[in-house]
């Protein structure tokens, strides 16, 4: 399965506006960039149909600048980097696009709700960690399955999706830990996929290194493996 060529343009564009680059940056590079931020809060090493992207202040650009790709790949060569300013967190993740229609068919038995309230409640029930790695009340558009069709059903999964620069659907999804297994996150997401690309929008997923279930489910619903991504926060100083 492969992405439509165009597909991969796009990507590259909107990657090259998120990043601040000239639009065209991406899609026309040979050489590693970099992106020099004084004031970033994360240093980040993008790997991405081939191109390489390292973003961070100059001294962790200086620090990065002679090392090979897969070493800056790795979550502990950004945080050796950084470790005299305190890097931290986040970690190693692959991202995956798709410009492909799922099945979004939802059975019978259960509804789809776009209200605020029922993903937050969806939260809720789900450990604090997933919830705020997914945050999917706080996407611009979500979509929650639920367990019957009134107010009071009980919420199963939920996906939505942030636009990137105009043209990425960053799409996130949660499901509670008592329905996972079941089809459900599958079933809800391919309807956030489906709206994404009625609107235009080129899917993106990104499953952090470690998590299987993610990885399974991009690949089921059909996303096509374009590169990673690693990021380490910098402790904010005075």
């Amino acid at each position: 399965m492969n992405l439509e060529p165009g597909t991969q343009e796009i990507v590259l564009l909107a990657w090259s506006r998120q990043l601040g680059l000239r639009d065209d940056t991406l899609s026309t590079a040979t050489d590693r960039v970099f992106v020099v931020k004084d004031d970033a809060a994360a240093i980040s090493f993008i790997r991405l149909f081939g191109r390489e992207v390292f973003s961070g202040p100059q001294w962790a650009v200086d620090a990065a600048g002679s090392l090979p790709a897969d070493e800056l790949s790795q979550h502990s060569t950004l945080v050796q980097i950084s470790r005299e300013h305190g890097g931290h967190g986040l970690g190693e993740a692959t991202l995956y696009f798709s410009d492909e229609l799922p099945d979004a068919q939802v059975p019978d038995d259960v509804s789809v709700s776009t209200d605020v309230g029922t993903a937050q409640k969806l939260e809720a029930l789900c450990p604090p960690d997933d919830a705020a790695d997914a945050g999917l009340s706080l996407c611009e558009r979500h979509w929650v399955l639920v367990n019957g069709r009134d107010a009071s059903s009980a919420p199963l999964a939920g996906s939505g999706f942030s636009i990137w620069a105009g043209f990425l659907a960053h799409i996130a999804v949660i499901a509670t830990p008592d329905s996972r297994g079941q089809g459900h996150a599958r079933k809800i997401t391919s309807i956030a996929i489906e709206e994404a690309l009625a609107s235009g929008l080129v899917p993106q997923w990104r499953a952090r290194a470690g998590n299987t279930a993610s990885h399974a489910l991009a690949r089921r619903l059909g996303f096509v493996t374009a590169g990673s991504q690693t990021s380490v926060l910098l402790e904010r100083r005075p």
